[in-house]
């Protein structure tokens, strides 16, 4: 299905229309915890016609501030490891899954630029993180990319693009 009438690129339309069609014939739903994608990845999903049936829920946690209060993250864990770290995007993750009667959620939290960046963590730096209703709750489902510097718009393409990945029903998927 061709979407015509979208402010946003045709890839990332593509990309939400593959994850709402493959999570729907799995008979699953999601939901999404965004912090330097705003929100891209909630729009991308919302573009593709009946997606209710599926998309669950998105939470834009953009400062630490909101990571706390919707999505019950501990300010000790945002403080011990940072923002963008894999602790903080399996923390959203589950958090958002706590939050929604969504059967799988995908959390996205990193560094956009043009500022922000560090020798550790340089702008481009993004992590996600990954939970299931139905999974081990000791089992960590997250992974941090370098993008690079692509510019803004570049890295939170390149990461809402990785989080429709991420919420592919695939069990191989990241």
């Amino acid at each position: 299905m061709a979407l015509t009438d979208t402010l946003l690129p045709p890839e990332l339309v593509a990309a939400a229309t593959r994850v709402i069609e493959a999570n729907r014939a799995a008979g699953r739903t999601i939901a999404v915890a965004e912090s330097c994608t705003g929100g891209l990845v909630s729009a991308a999903l919302t573009e593709v016609p009946g997606c209710s049936d599926v998309f669950e829920a998105g939470f834009v946690t953009y400062s630490n501030e909101a990571k706390i209060a919707q999505l019950g993250i501990s300010l000790d864990v945002i403080e011990t490891f940072g923002a963008v770290s894999i602790a903080v995007a399996w923390a959203m993750a589950r958090g958002a899954l706590a939050k929604s009667k969504a059967d799988v959620a995908v959390a996205i939290t990193g560094i956009a630029g043009p500022g922000g960046g560090s020798d550790r963590k340089p702008v481009g730096t993004v992590v996600f993180g990954r939970a299931r209703r139905d999974g081990n709750p000791d089992e960590v489902a997250a992974d941090r990319r370098e993008f690079g510097d692509l510019g803004r718009g570049g890295i939170r393409l390149q990461a809402a693009l990785c989080a429709l990945d991420w919420l592919m029903p695939d069990d191989t998927t990241p």
